[in-house]
């Protein structure tokens, strides 16, 4: 079955990818985020406690062995939206489906991860659509070709995640083989833990790494690219060469503060925080480090 895999294979079981998932979920909720919600700070009329129902609750449809990406990603959304009510993680869904799906497979994640992208197909876009259109996420807007709430047959998946990757760094991790993880998120990891940094700090520094490298299309998407670059612009001045630790608490939630005072919420990088720490547990696991569930 192209995209998917014929069940629990040579790699970890579906109980360690779910584990896993509900580790890296926990470790960025714990991590002070500016602009996103956190232990420190709730916002955007979203709860902490939201956030962690949403990872238990989307942890099994997305380590579903042998399910296609489509079909996780639409049954973990539809889970999350029945116990919260709201879009709290479409786009953590959207990015740990793959890997979830890529750490069936034997051989390096990398490698695995690849195969499963290049094996999407339109009854993927079928269940990515209908997540999407259940999530209904602030500022989708109307694309001009393959828009998700039209009523003709979706395209297949990578030619759907082609058309938004200029506007949508989540669409864009699609068709790059997620390099925005093994470039910037996995790099910024190993370099907090070679700081000597621990967790929750390590999660903070792939945030950050996140948020002064590109504008947020999540914020792009409510306010404007030129918006989302402002933020950008401003977290890098103000945070770019701050010495993490519990001496830049007060600078970190001073800009916490002034994000989300305007609204603003960098929400795809929070995204591709997540990823990034599952992704290092999937590594992990490889190694015989399964993480605490």
């Amino acid at each position: 079955m192209t995209g998917a895999v014929a069940g629990p294979g040579p790699g970890p079981t579906p109980e360690a990818i779910a584990a896993a998932y509900r580790a890296a979920c926990r470790a960025e909720l714990a991590a002070l985020k500016p602009g996103n919600v956190h232990v420190f700070a709730e916002g955007h009329r979203m709860t902490l406690a939201d956030f962690e129902t949403s990872a238990a609750v989307s942890a099994g449809p997305l380590a579903a062995a042998g399910r296609r990406v489509g079909e996780r990603v639409e049954a973990a959304v539809a889970a999350t939206v029945a116990a919260v009510g709201q879009n709290t993680n479409l786009g953590i869904v959207l990015l740990c489906a793959p890997l979830a799906a890529a750490a069936e497979r034997p051989g390096p994640l990398r490698a695995a991860l690849e195969g499963v992208l290049a094996g999407l197909d339109a009854t993927d876009a079928r269940g990515v659509f209908a997540a999407i259109r259940l999530a209904n996420p602030g500022g989708l807007g109307r694309a001009a070709r393959h828009d998700v709430t039209g009523a003709e047959a979706p395209p297949p998946l990578l030619a759907a995640m082609a058309e938004a990757a200029g506007r949508d760094r989540i669409a864009r991790a699609y068709v790059t083989g997620f390099s925005d993880l093994f470039d910037i998120g996995l790099p910024a990891l190993h370099r907090a833990r070679a700081q000597g940094l621990a967790a929750p700090w390590t999660a903070t520094a792939i945030h950050l790494a996140f948020l002064t490298a590109f504008p947020d299309s999540h914020i792009a998407r409510k306010f404007g690219l030129a918006r989302a670059e402002a933020v950008r612009a401003e977290a890098q001045a103000a945070l770019g060469g701050l010495l993490l630790g519990e001496s830049a608490t007060a600078a970190l939630l001073a800009h916490d503060r002034h994000l989300k005072e305007a609204g603003l919420n960098p929400g795809t990088s929070a995204d591709l925080t997540v990823a990034t720490l599952f992704l290092d547990a999937l590594q992990g696991i490889g190694v015989g480090k399964v993480p605490a569930g």
